[in-house]
């Protein structure tokens, strides 16, 4: 069975996040692990280190993933973006490390309008760059996006260009958004569509390769390049499209969060997860 769970706050510090997770039934985390908006945070303190490795190890050593902060863009053609971008992603790999956790969610960047090859190149250029200033053991999961503007990553095939290019290609995985590919045309309702998408995956990237799921519906229907995230069974995936998913052996055991719209009182989190449940 999947390990499912959601994206919760830190509000409070970082181990906040673990109480939050249990008040869901969550068996994986994501998290920032600082604000995603800032590009110089505070650096840690020993006290919050060890208050949240306290606060993971009282969680019988949940999986956890930070999402790294989305001013990263390592596609850019400007070259001080480019170095704010870089010594960003080190500081997260850093972070990380500190607090023992194996995977940063990242997406791939924007290419500015240049063109996909261009931007390709670039990211994978600043990507080996950053890997070259650390030896980190942290794995980079490139995270799938639905094809808004500029971006990188819609399609399978760009993402394997950024693993079969770089240097470092031990040290990539890939996440996998569901209203994501179904926002950039991944068919996921049907048994045949869904088996044709994950076809797709297979011959691309490698099913060995995903290593994290993030769990959405999706508020605008098939290839409509548009990200706008909806409760499981409410969007234009609906629950087959989970299903499919979440029957599918290939993915047994792997961590899978939600990234679903929410309040404070974290009702939609339960109710989510109890319904990814019943497909289980």
């Amino acid at each position: 069975m999947a390990l499912l769970g959601a994206h919760e706050s830190v509000a409070g510090g970082l181990y906040k996040a673990f109480d939050r997770i249990a008040k869901v039934g969550g068996e994986s985390l994501q998290i920032f692990t600082r604000n995603q908006r800032q590009w110089n945070p505070a650096s840690l303190k020993q006290e919050e280190i060890d208050l949240y490795k306290k606060a993971h190890d009282n969680s019988n050593g949940m999986l956890v993933a930070s999402h790294a902060s989305y001013l990263i863009n390592l596609a850019t053609a400007k070259k001080d973006l480019l170095e704010k971008s870089i010594n960003a992603l080190d500081l997260e790999f850093e972070r990380c490390e500190q607090l023992d956790i194996p995977y940063v969610v990242m997406h791939p960047g924007s290419h500015g309008g240049d063109g996909v090859e261009a931007g390709l190149s670039r990211f994978v250029a600043g990507l080996d760059a950053t890997f070259e200033k650390t030896e980190s053991e942290v794995l980079l999961l490139l995270e799938t996006i639905a094809g808004q503007g500029t971006g990188l990553g819609s399609t399978f095939e760009e993402l394997e260009y950024i693993i079969a290019n770089s240097k470092f290609p031990e040290r990539l995985g890939v996440c996998v958004d569901t209203c994501h590919i179904f926002a950039a045309g991944y068919e996921l309702r049907s048994e045949e569509g869904y088996g044709a998408t994950m076809d797709a995956l297979a011959s691309t990237v490698g099913i060995d390769r995903v290593r994290f799921f993030h769990l959405n519906d999706s508020k605008k229907d098939l290839g409509s390049r548009v990200d706008r995230h909806e409760h499981i069974g409410e969007g234009a995936i609906g629950i087959d499209g989970f299903k499919n998913l979440l029957t599918d052996d290939r993915f047994k055991g792997l961590p899978m969060t939600l990234e679903t719209p929410k309040s404070e009182s974290l009702a939609e989190d339960i109710r989510n997860l109890a319904t990814l449940r019943s497909l289980m």
